[in-house]
């Protein structure tokens, strides 16, 4: 797909009548679901844009109302940056960064663990590479809750130190490679005054979320659509806290911007539990579905000797104080716009209209 400069009725609108000079930012993985919603918040706010997707797990379709005022590189992380230095850059400056772009998903990390490592960690450095080549712009990078690993205490503060299962257990391999991350993140922050700021996403759902690659609430949300049984991996007794990817995109705009913000890890999700066996009964309740729920072993949905957390909560006293961060999407209200998401691609989105 051929590269789509701005228009020219959005270089207008995004300097706000005023002759200003609008913000630039980047966003690889700006066709996934975290953020082509990110890429209309920001539009919104008079920000010119450009993504860089692979379209591996992001969708097109997901930036379908907002293409023709943004430039899209369709390639990997690292050859689009490449472009963006080449001959063909257009010479404009980056004022923000935003890597969103990851191997995501249980499935995937399971089913090509070499490419996740390769994906998480090479093209992550890339990243900051390119940023301190280019003007040293505000870069955030999206991290996980998985790096915490599988702690003893309840909540999960960003300071806890981490506990990782064994090598031999492939689905740790993701944890490893986004704290891997983490560590070169604060060093370009130390090292070259690079102002990077982490975010630990947890259980991040919402509109345009699928569940190809294991993500558990499309899963239910298309089983019950279907009226087919809603499969709950293990007893369904561990917990998550479940939050609206459109609550966490109104936050990383204030993070990357705030000066208090740079060289720290944050938690960015939602601190109210729920079992998943729970979560299947709510989505059954709220779709007015006749699914049954079907308990299925780990060994039978994965392999044997998966390893799960059985409960996962952040503490949010960091990102509370640092930008006022308070989720308002409900559990509830998620659940009905995936559903019609799913069943009518591109009716819910970020973006006023004007």
């Amino acid at each position: 797909m051929a590269d789509r400069p701005p228009t020219n009725a959005h270089r207008s609108a995004s300097a706000h009548g005023k002759g200003q000079t609008p913000r630039h930012a980047l966003v690889t993985g700006g066709a996934g679901f975290i953020g082509s919603h990110l890429v209309e918040h920001l539009l919104d706010q008079g920000v010119e844009i450009t993504v860089i997707d692979n379209l591996s797990t992001g969708r097109i379709e997901n930036l379908g109302r907002v293409i023709d005022s943004i430039t899209l590189i369709e390639d990997d992380v690292d050859r689009g940056l490449d472009r963006l230095s080449g001959d063909d850059a257009d010479g404009r400056a980056f004022d923000e960064i935003y890597h969103l772009a990851a191997a995501v998903g249980v499935d995937l990390v399971l089913d090509d663990p070499i490419g996740s490592i390769k994906t998480n960690i090479a093209q992550t450095d890339a990243v900051f590479e390119f940023a301190i080549a280019n003007g040293h712009p505000r870069t955030l990078i999206a991290s996980s809750s998985e790096v915490y690993g599988k702690p003893n205490t309840g909540v999960f503060s960003e300071d806890d130190d981490l506990h990782f299962g064994p090598t031999t257990i492939t689905r740790w391999s993701y944890a490893h490679a986004k704290a891997i991350d983490e560590h070169l993140a604060l060093g370009y922050w130390h090292q070259h005054q690079l102002p990077t700021v982490i975010c630990r996403f947890f259980n991040t759902v919402g509109p345009r979320q699928v569940g190809r690659y294991g993500m558990v609430l499309p899963r239910f949300v298309g089983a019950a659509i279907k009226n087919e049984p809603v499969r709950v991996f293990g007893d369904g007794s561990q917990t998550r806290c479940f939050c609206d990817g459109r609550d966490v995109i109104e936050a990383l705009p204030k993070m990357v911007r705030s000066e208090q913000c740079a060289g720290r890890v944050f938690n960015v999700g939602s601190d109210h539990p729920i079992t998943i066996l729970e979560l299947a009964e709510r989505v059954i309740e709220t779709l007015g579905s006749t699914s049954t729920i079907e308990l299925v072993p780990y060994c039978d949905a994965y392999r044997a000797g998966f390893e799960d957390l059985r409960h996962r909560k952040p503490n949010l006293d960091r990102i509370k104080e640092a930008v006022g961060f308070e989720p308002k999407f409900t559990l509830t209200q998620t659940i009905e716009d995936l559903a019609i998401e799913l069943a009518n691609p591109g009716t819910i989105t970020t973006r006023r209209e004007a």
